[in-house]
């Protein structure tokens, strides 16, 4: 009798075993995608091509007419990106929209790119602003790899405010021949420059991955080289405009003369 009440015991222990194992076994092969996704974002986000989504950009237009020429009215972009849902929201206002760089996740990454029409005696051009290091030690620590990416998302980050200021640029299309300043803003000497992008209709053209638009010759009749920061006038005119830059924070690095490749060392307080 014990033998034939034991018997039974037996398999139930080993089915009740065998189907722990196996839930065990699904659930370490669930979680293992997960953790290899975790660990190709990154990699795909260094070494992928950047290509502009429509799809996943998202445009606000706060307090501007969006066919109103630049010239007669400040026009700043302000594109920051959602590392959970991967899309860019691109802001079109008068001065930055602080409200979309608001909370310690954004003051942390810092991965916002800022962006103003400026009329320097007559001509247009665009004026972008990233931060690469400094306010800190994170920052600081990763500034080559930040410069990197930057340089290589730009056409990106060009791309959408061409498409999401469509309206204007259709209504304006000599602002596609602009000129594109890049302001990188970094406590690092060597970080901490400016760089002519040439044209804005071949910046915002997707470049392949390492090319930088500001170590090429761009079609402008001269190499980026060769092109000199735009300076307003000191005194009031109608040949500048707006006479005060309305991104801020660009006053914060001081001007030094000096760089090669397109480049001019240090960030001028005219930015």
């Amino acid at each position: 009798m014990g033998s034939l009440t034991a018997s039974p015991l037996v398999p139930s222990k080993l089915e009740s075993s065998s189907l722990y194992q196996k839930q065990r076994s699904l659930f370490h092969y669930r979680r293992c995608p997960k953790k290899k996704n975790l660990s190709i974002v990154p990699v795909a986000r260094l070494f992928g091509p950047a290509i502009f989504e429509a799809s996943k950009l998202k445009v606000l237009f706060l307090g501007v007419d969006d066919r109103k020429h630049p010239g007669k009215l400040p026009r700043t972009y302000t594109l920051t990106h959602s590392d959970v849902t991967s899309k860019l929201t691109l802001a079109i206002s008068q001065t930055i929209n602080n409200s979309q760089l608001q909370g310690w996740y954004n003051r942390l990454q810092r991965d916002e790119v800022v962006a103003e029409w400026k009329k320097v005696k007559g001509k247009m051009s665009l004026h972008v602003h990233c931060h690469i290091s400094g306010g800190h030690f994170l920052l600081d620590l990763c500034a080559k790899l930040r410069y990197y990416i930057f340089c290589k998302e730009l056409p990106v980050v060009l791309g959408a405010v061409v498409h999401g200021d469509e309206n204007l640029l259709n209504q304006h299309p000599e602002l596609q021949e602009a000129l594109v300043w890049v302001y990188f803003h970094s406590n690092l000497p060597e970080f901490n420059k400016v760089e002519c992008w040439g044209a804005l209709k071949h910046a915002a053209a997707p470049s392949s991955a390492g090319s930088r638009k500001g170590e090429e010759e761009v079609e402008t009749g001269a190499p980026s080289t060769e092109q000199e920061l735009p300076e307003a006038c000191r005194v009031e005119c109608e040949c500048c405009f707006p006479p005060m830059s309305s991104i801020q924070w660009s006053e914060e690095l001081p001007r030094q003369s000096g760089g090669g490749h397109g480049a001019q060392e240090g960030v001028g307080q005219q930015s």
